[in-house]
């Protein structure tokens, strides 16, 4: 048996060196391999001339950042709807959350050509509470359609349909080019500014799921339990979609649709430290961030030297995750 109090204290302990290791990492292996030397003079005396220093300063380190804080958004996003819906299969890339927020991106660049960065997550958050609005609904007005393997069918359903429209329509426009970003979520084009820009709404989103943490033990107990103990369940609700549409909207409007962090690393959290989410959100955050770093950096050697998306890395582990899911709990809520 795992003890997880020691696996608490491990992971929050070492995090640090996980993370400065997956930073180290990402800068030094790509299509061009760069020396350990290198990388400290580009931090410590930066040459603007120096190739090599650009290449780290301007495009790797914003990379891995960005990957560190986008795999914490999408991950503690998966643990909050899992905790609050008894769902084991929720997640933002199954329940269309992240489908939602690229198709309202894209209707935001038919009219807004050259959005700026506050506006292009406010139309990916509405995007994000779009799709699950629509998800969520549908399973509630169909027979049995809130049931882990349904309500992931009707997820799948909707997020194909909203990419299907929004291909329709990207075509129509002729910005097909422009949103391609969006779906197939290539790291190399994150910056510095963007990142800090986000990690501000990331933050409050945290914050929200970090304050309800307690709440949403409760709730995945059960609804009857969580109200017999006194619990606002409507609040409790609300203010985890309002966190999850945070996560979400913040995550794709930086880097696009990325699948499977949501439903994998909340999974293997829960299996590590308990279900106490007063330690799974943090927790959660800190494993995703450093699972998506790192399978960033293996997207850059499946197809040497060219780099391959990181959502076919992703899918690569999640996919056959899902289907052992699905194999050992049926159609079952998650306890």
């Amino acid at each position: 048996m795992i003890n997880k109090k020691n696996t608490i204290k491990t992971i929050i302990i070492t995090s640090p060196i996980l993370i400065i290791t997956t930073v180290i990492l990402s800068i030094l292996y790509g299509a061009k391999s760069i020396d350990f030397y290198t990388v400290w003079n580009a931090f410590f005396h930066y040459d603007q001339e120096n190739v090599d220093h650009a290449i780290i300063i301007t495009s790797r380190l914003p990379r891995v950042l960005g990957a560190l804080l986008v795999g914490a958004l999408l991950a503690i996003s998966g643990a909050i709807m899992q905790g609050m819906t008894r769902n084991y299969l929720a997640s933002p890339s199954i329940m269309g959350v992240t489908d939602g927020s690229a198709f309202v991106i894209t209707l935001c660049m038919v009219f807004i050509p050259s959005p700026t960065p506050l506006e292009l997550i406010i139309f990916s958050m509405l995007g994000s509470a779009l799709g699950a609005s629509i998800v969520f609904g549908f399973g509630f007005f169909l027979h049995h359609g809130l049931s882990p393997v349904r309500l992931a069918i009707i997820g799948t359903v909707i997020g194909s349909f909203l990419s299907g429209i929004s291909a329709a329509i990207a075509s129509y426009f002729q910005i097909s080019q422009n949103i391609s970003f969006w779906y197939h979520a290539r790291l190399h084009q994150m910056d510095i500014a963007s990142i800090e820009f986000g990690l501000w709404f990331g933050l409050i989103g945290i914050l929200i799921a970090l304050i309800i943490s307690k709440s949403i033990t409760i709730l995945s107990l059960g609804e009857d339990i969580s109200t017999t103990l006194g619990q606002r369940t409507t609040l409790v609700k609300g203010m985890a979609m309002l966190a999850v549409i945070l996560l979400t909207g913040t995550a794709v409007a930086l880097v696009g649709k990325i699948g499977f962090v949501g439903l994998i690393i909340p999974h293997i959290t829960r299996y590590l430290v308990g279900v106490d989410y007063k330690w799974i959100i943090p927790c959660t955050g800190i494993i995703g961030g450093v699972f998506l770093a790192l399978c960033d950096v293996l997207s850059r050697f499946v197809n040497y030297p060219f780099e391959t998306p990181i959502g076919v890395v992703t899918s690569m582990i999640g996919i056959p995750f899902f289907l052992y899911l699905i194999r050992i709990k049926g159609g079952k809520s998650h306890e």
